[in-house]
């Protein structure tokens, strides 16, 4: 039978029809390429043209020897992804005790009263009140550093707070360095801003400093973007001889750094954060969602004084200001103590996790810490990120891929983040069990479809 002629968009666009509408599922394999043709009445080599744009529109991915798969995730933010509604969700990691909701509650009664409702209920600027600086500074502090209460300004979420900064500090166009893997919504922000973002190598001690000063030469870096602590996704703390370097590297060549530290409280032993070596050009953000609950938005921007006026003005132009009435929630909990025993069990609840963790992936090369609410996992030949994400969704179980992370056009990892703290501690060891088996029985007909 003699091939009809088709344009291959069109049966690409069919196919991709089929995708969003779930007739084919991650993971799915898709037929030889003559089968294919077969199928639709195309030639061949017009089969050939489909396969490749559906590899270009990121629908699919190929597997040498294997054959072509549905993709697992297609093109979408995934720092700004809600929850999956997977039966088991290790893409999000939210950090959740049982004790912290009466401790919640209790701080919440006395904001039920009308007078302290109306006054909670009041607008407010980004510099908040002095009640609340004062309180947030307290909770801000670690070994070795407490913010001045005068330089924290308030936004809504953490995320905000990211947002401020580089507005503040990166006009659109500039160029932003980076870690190579970065905190996905970060790199999300930036290209809304439309920020060039400048992947800066890693190693086992954090962002090199070498690579700041090399990334410097090759145009001017309007300011860097790190974790220093508990590091997203691979849960690296930076050293404090590191820290000091970079410090001194950022401060010579006139580079300002934005710090977020919204992973820090978990940190049993934490350094003092960058904006302790660097007061002058640091900004720091932080946020309550991790503290304490997601729904607790609340993010923290510490700014040095040459930054403050600007960052104020970006976070009112953006109208990112705090909701009165979770600053004053937050001022309370903060001031009864919630706020740091909520932490502390969270602590205990992720170093508990943690013993799962090295209990059920012993053997595979997992980096994280004793103190990380994740881990990012390097995949064993033969498996691609793509295609154990999409094995593991057909489980039930939401990962996301190394790609998600990747802040630079280079190749994605073949590894993948798991997020910790979300479900329940039975239903994590029985999904770690489950992604261990999968792992060691590599990508085969029985382990993909």
């Amino acid at each position: 039978m003699q091939a009809v002629p088709r344009d291959y968009r069109a049966v690409a666009d069919a196919v991709e029809a089929d995708i969003a509408a779930g007739r084919m599922r991650p993971g799915d394999r898709l037929p030889p390429q003559r089968d294919f043709a077969r199928a639709h009445g195309i030639a061949n080599s017009t089969a050939t043209r489909v396969y490749a744009e559906l590899a270009r529109r990121g629908l699919v991915v190929g597997e040498v020897g294997r054959g072509t798969f549905v993709r697992a995730a297609q093109d979408r933010a995934f720092g700004l992804a809600e929850p999956t509604g997977a039966p088991v969700d290790l893409e999000l990691s939210v950090p959740t005790v049982p004790e912290q909701f009466p401790a919640l509650a209790d701080g919440l009664a006395r904001m039920l009263r009308p007078d302290v409702l109306a006054a909670s209920l009041r607008p407010l600027g980004a510099t908040g009140t002095p009640d609340a600086r004062a309180a947030s500074a307290a909770a801000l502090a670690r070994p070795g550093w407490t913010p001045d209460p005068g330089r924290i300004l308030f936004t809504g979420t953490g995320r905000q707070a990211i947002a401020a900064a580089f507005a503040a500090l990166v006009p659109p166009g500039g160029r932003m360095g980076v870690e190579e893997l970065t905190y996905p919504a970060a790199r999300a922000i930036a290209a809304q801003r439309g920020i060039t973002v400048v992947p800066l190598e890693l190693d086992d001690d954090g962002l090199r400093p070498d690579a700041v000063a090399a990334a410097q030469r090759r145009g001017r870096l309007r300011a860097v973007y790190v974790q220093p602590t508990l590091h997203n996704p691979t849960s690296v703390t930076m050293p404090a001889g590191r820290r000091a370097e970079l410090a001194e590297l950022t401060g010579r060549l006139g580079v300002p750094i934005i710090e977020d530290a919204v992973w820090s409280h978990l940190a049993d032993d934490s350094a003092p954060p960058l904006a302790a070596y660097a007061p002058e050009h640091t900004v720091l953000v932080e946020s309550l969602s991790k503290r304490v609950a997601p729904g607790i938005t609340l993010g923290f921007a510490v700014a040095p004084p040459e930054f403050a006026d600007v960052l104020a003005g970006a976070i009112r132009s953006g109208a990112w200001t705090a909701p009165s009435f979770a600053l004053d929630a937050a001022v309370g909990w903060i001031r009864d103590g919630t706020v740091a025993a909520v932490s502390e069990a969270k602590r205990a609840d992720v170093r508990a996790r943690q013993e799962v963790v090295r209990a059920t992936l012993d053997g595979f090369r997992v980096r994280t810490a004793p103190d990380a609410a994740m881990c990012w996992w390097d995949l064993p030949d033969p498996w691609r990120a793509d295609t154990f994400v999409a094995a593991a969704a057909r489980r039930g179980i939401a990962i996301t891929p190394g790609a998600a992370f990747a802040a630079g056009p280079a190749s994605a990892p073949d590894a993948v983040r798991l997020g910790l703290a979300s479900p329940p501690p039975d239903v994590l060891a029985a999904a770690l069990a489950t992604l261990a088996a999968l792992a060691r029985s590599g990508p085969t007909p029985d382990t993909v479809d």
